[in-house]
């Protein structure tokens, strides 16, 4: 077996996963949006909702398709760098994958185009219907997802035949307590990407005096969502920790930086950790709160790192770090939203600048969340591909040559990259036009109850105006 093959085999797919995972997580979060608009727009007939559906739609569109193209590169991938693990998880990730495309894609082609096409096609309740049906073929997308990814995590409902995992309770595998706390622990992520996108976006056109009904409503909406959400999501990602403690008490002690067996165990808030002397550098803890998270008990026996053969530990700095990077993220969201929405009932929050910018701000937040939590969830897994059945190592597909390996790295970095590039400036341009027919204020009018003195260019008086934009 070449190591380096290995190696930057490992850093392709990395790479081209955590490349393809920030467009799966927008469309989710904007699919279920996009059905909510929709409705408040049939139910209260106000045109800013359809003109807020319209220009969310348009970067719906160009997200799903970048989506698309770099996800195709994956299932390659598996060919071309991991045959082995397809050969011998076939049986069982084959039929999942299927699965997806009989349900998602399908859904998501067939109703996509009546909501690019359609609108004065069909009657408005078949409208709001196929786009409640992007919705949930975007939905059931993630659902297979991680299925197959949460068999590979904890592995159930097979036996091995012949080198082969060959299924034989399929209710296990799908209905898998794990998967059960991994998908919507998934699915709250991508709906508080969409949110936070959608109210930084609505903050920016604030800050710029631009759109401001259109504006309103996208910060409101996504910061009261995210008030929401973000509890809900912070429970779920307890509970995923739960899941990890109790199949993977490696990975689990390699995020707390856990390296000797304690009781009470301490939580290490921050530290260095030092993998050569099996220890943590410059550590910040708190006592018995490692038991307290981890078993939810005052006085329960942690497990550390050298439990285990040297052979059997994942890599420790990355699932550390990458674990308090995203309930970091979490915290910062959480304080916003909050922020946003006890502005809100104050009536100053589009009046707020300081938040606003701060809303403007956070749109990486979620992206940096979800990416911190996918690296902490798949280098945890390491020396795994299927947990405790399949090395890594041994799932790579024999006799793959680093050159090989390293030409198809950079081919795919250099494809992906320019891909990227172009996506985010036509994205950037639809940002910059802002929704199509909406009210374009001056800058002094972005800020109700602020003295304007435009109001002889514009020929009306100033409540008029406000009046009249609100109205919108």
């Amino acid at each position: 077996m070449d190591i380096t093959a290995l190696l930057l085999s490992r850093l392709q797919f990395a790479f081209t996963v955590s490349f393809h995972i920030i467009f799966p997580s927008l469309t989710i979060g904007l699919a279920a949006w996009l059905t909510v608009l929709e409705a408040l727009h049939l139910a209260t007939g106000r045109p800013a909702y359809r003109r807020v559906f319209e220009f969310w739609l348009k970067i719906f569109g160009v997200a799903f398709g970048l989506g698309v193209v770099s996800g195709i590169v994956l299932a390659f991938e598996f060919g071309t760098n991991w045959s082995e693990l397809s050969r011998m998880s076939g049986p069982i990730q084959g039929p999942l994958l299927t699965y997806e495309t009989f349900t998602a894609f399908a859904l998501e082609a067939s109703f996509f185009g009546v909501l690019l096409f359609g609108r004065q096609r069909v009657a408005p309740w078949f409208y709001l219907s196929s786009t409640a049906m992007v919705a949930l073929g975007t939905t059931l997308s993630a659902f297979w997802i991680m299925v197959n990814n949460s068999w590979m995590q904890v592995p159930v409902g097979y036996v091995l035949e012949n080198g082969t995992f060959v299924p034989t309770d399929w209710a296990k595998i799908i209905f898998s307590a794990v998967v059960w706390v991994r998908f919507p622990h998934m699915l709250l992520a991508s709906y508080l990407t969409g949110a936070f996108c959608v109210a930084a976006t609505g903050a920016w056109y604030l800050l710029r005096g631009q759109f401001h009904a259109e504006a309103r409503i996208m910060l409101r909406m996504g910061l009261y969502l995210a008030a929401i959400l973000v509890p809900v999501q912070i429970l779920f990602g307890h509970l995923t920790g739960e899941y990890a403690h109790d199949y993977q008490p490696a990975k689990f002690a390699a995020i707390e930086g856990r390296w000797h067996d304690e009781q009470p165990a301490s939580e290490v808030l921050f530290a260095i950790p030092d993998e050569a002397r099996q220890s943590n550098r410059y550590a910040i803890s708190v006592p018995v709160l490692g038991s307290l998270i981890g078993s939810i008990s005052f006085d329960s026996k942690e497990v550390g790192l050298t439990r285990f053969p040297p052979q059997d530990r994942p890599p420790v700095l990355i699932p550390f770090f990458a674990f308090r990077i995203m309930v970091g993220c979490g915290i910062v969201m959480l304080l916003l939203a909050w922020a946003g929405v006890y502005s809100g009932i104050k009536g100053r929050l589009e009046r707020n600048r300081v938040l606003l910018w701060c809303t403007f701000l956070s749109f990486p937040l979620p992206h940096i969340a979800i990416l911190s939590g996918w690296f902490t969830a798949e280098v945890g897994r390491q020396p795994w591909t299927v947990y405790g059945v399949l090395r890594t190592a041994d799932a790579m597909t024999p006799f793959l040559t680093a050159q090989a390996a390293s030409i198809s790295l950079i081919v795919f970095c250099a494809v992906y990259v320019f891909i990227f590039a172009f996506g985010t400036f036509y994205i950037y341009r639809l940002l910059r036009s802002g929704p199509a027919g909406g009210l374009v204020l001056p800058p002094a009018a972005a800020i109700p109850n602020r003295p304007m003195s435009v109001v002889g260019q514009i020929g009306m008086p100033n409540t008029d105006l406000l009046a009249q934009e609100d109205s919108r």
